[in-house]
């Protein structure tokens, strides 16, 4: 016969993680869009701990007439990685993101966020890769993470982000917008 404290026994509890993401937009509403996907994230994914300023760049790996709006939010989640990739996917097709398949990589969008780091782990699967490949590489993301998490670590570089906006060489200015 079970106790009757058999439910007082403590119940494993899932791993809470912090996650770092990059939200842009050059379409649209491009502010109410990124407010839309941080709200959005806050109901799906996990509560949002912090949101850097709103960073306004060119494209970058393309060309386009309008300029991206970026910003980086800290997040506590309990979901895997996995399912943070999923839902955050789900969230960009709520928005009106459409995939288009095509022989050019990066494009306009209404919405895109990708998973900059989650804790210290390291993830390199066919549909995942944490931390992002291309972080030290963009100031679109650099800058608005210092912002919030200046002493964050990639754990592959051993680099704070702050070392790291030291040391890229995007040229790309990115600035931070005020214009809403």
């Amino acid at each position: 016969m079970a106790s009757k404290n058999a439910s007082l026994i403590a119940q494993p509890q899932p791993l809470t993680k912090i996650v770092y993401l990059s939200l842009g937009s050059n379409q649209g509403d491009r502010i109410g869009n990124l407010h839309k996907a941080v709200e959005a994230i806050d109901n799906q994914v996990g509560k949002v701990l912090e949101i850097s300023s709103y960073y306004e760049t060119e494209p970058w790996g393309f060309t386009d007439n309008t300029n991206f709006i970026n910003q980086v939010a800290k997040i506590q989640s309990n979901l895997s990685a996995e399912q943070i990739l999923k839902v955050t996917q789900s969230i960009e097709q709520q928005l009106g993101r459409k995939r288009i398949v095509s022989n050019q990589r990066y494009s306009s969008r209404k919405i895109d966020i990708d998973i900059l780091f989650a804790d210290d782990l390291v993830i390199n699967t066919e549909n995942l890769t944490i931390p992002h490949l291309h972080i030290h590489k963009r100031n679109f993301v650099l800058l608005p993470m210092s912002e919030i998490s200046p002493e964050f670590v990639h754990p592959i570089m051993k680099k704070t982000i702050s070392q790291l906006c030291k040391e890229c060489d995007d040229t790309m200015e990115a600035k931070i917008f005020t214009n809403y």
